[in-house]
């Protein structure tokens, strides 16, 4: 039988992470407070302590593509829904830990109780794909597609990965959320809201354009001449009042940084090193890279399909390192590599580490909650609009 024989990409250069001020970053914050210093040797007991005495208190949420340092103390892992879900359904936790991004800590206090307070450890920790449209863009959008008549024939569809005042537009203009794993159920939903894949209506997908597309064209069937790409930075996103009549998906020019990486190279390089390797990625990957791939699928769907695959088997997976690390430790029983040849860390999510951590339940046992995510009123009930209709979607 095959073992597995994992090995690190080349390492590249990596967000440097510590405490103080930040202001360069993504949403410009400081880290209030001292941070434990990294090289402490009591910092996985101060940890284990502080655990132990929030107890019940507190819900620690741990994404997938977290540090093995953080999932350790994370008492649930999986994709940002289905985290915000658990913390929805843990009522008697007083705080939420959400070891995220940030759209994730908003969805998550979207969906809990007003007396839960869900904490982020680094405020700082964003995501530079939801960053890519801002109320402001998308409002200014959809005026463009008024002034072009198409307003009343289109459906906001915003993947999860998004602001809360995303989802909040999403909501009031009738449309609604999705994830990687139903975007097909969401696009299919939302085009027989205005006539069906064979009609002229027309569904703006915000804010990650890879998804968008590879769900029109290899699930729904539509083209590649039915999408257009609305860029927010150019005047009436760049697009001809013509296009965006013939258009069946308008998509918001926005990518994740991660999955954006991943190059047919990096496949056929792959397929040339590795006999009889099966290809994985996810659908946030561009395009060429989701057709040269054998398997295509979200977080949860590479977790399972690795989780069933046959002992021996060779798998190269296309997404964020932390968790192909973490497959790989998972299953020596099988060849497991990553796909691209360097270090490839969403570097937003790897600034929650142990130290932030550490710093934010200590302060949570001193009795002073640090870095707490509201989300206001109502963008949270026009976001909640939006998240239930996509949880009344067939087979959700």
């Amino acid at each position: 039988m095959s073992v597995s024989t994992f090995s690190e990409p080349a390492p590249s250069a990596l967000l440097l992470l510590g405490r103080g001020v930040d202001l360069a970053s993504e949403r410009g914050v400081e880290c209030v407070g001292d941070l434990p210093a990294p090289s402490d040797p009591d910092l996985v007991e101060r940890a284990r302590a502080a655990r132990a005495a929030l107890g019940s208190r507190a819900f620690v949420l741990g994404h997938h593509y977290q540090r093995d340092e953080v999932i350790e103390f994370a008492d649930v892992t999986g994709d940002s829904f289905k985290l915000a879900r658990e913390a929805a359904a843990r009522p008697e936790a007083e705080f939420i830990l959400f070891c995220g991004v940030h759209f994730m800590a908003e969805s998550a206090d979207i969906l809990t109780s007003d007396h839960q307070q869900v904490i982020l450890p680094d405020l700082a920790a964003g995501c530079s794909m939801a960053d890519m449209a801002a109320i402001d863009q998308v409002e200014d959008a959809w005026d463009v597609l008024a002034d072009a008549g198409v307003a009343e024939s289109t459906v906001p569809v915003t993947y999860m990965n998004s602001a809360a005042s995303i989802k909040a537009f999403t909501g009031r203009h009738g449309g609604t959320i999705c994830t990687s794993s139903n975007a097909h159920v969401a696009l299919r939903w939302a085009f027989d809201k205005v006539g069906g894949l064979d009609g002229t209506g027309k569904v703006l997908f915000m804010p990650d354009q890879h998804l968008g597309r590879n769900t029109a064209v290899q699930q729904l069937g539509l083209s590649l001449d039915d999408c257009v790409v609305f860029d927010p930075r150019k005047p009436g996103g760049g697009l001809t009042t013509e296009q965006l009549r013939d258009a069946r998906m308008i998509l918001w020019r926005g990518h994740c940084s991660v999955h954006g990486r991943f190059s047919v190279r990096n496949v056929t390089d792959i397929r040339a090193a590795v006999p009889d390797v099966t290809v994985i990625v996810h659908p946030e990957c561009q395009h060429e890279v989701v057709l040269a791939a054998d398997l295509v699928g979200s977080t949860e769907y590479i977790v399972k399909a690795l989780d069933a695959a046959a002992p021996g088997s060779s798998w190269a997976v296309g997404t964020e390192l932390n968790l192909v690390r973490r497959l790989a430790a998972a299953h020596p029983d099988k060849n497991i590599h990553y796909l691209d040849s360097t270090v490839c860390f969403c570097s937003t999510m790897n600034r929650i580490d142990l130290p932030h951590l550490v710093w934010a339940m200590e302060s949570l046992v001193a009795g002073r909650p640090v870095n707490r995510i509201v989300v206001d009123a109502d963008d949270a009930h026009w976001a909640r609009v939006a998240l239930d209709q996509m949880l009344a979607l067939p087979g959700y």
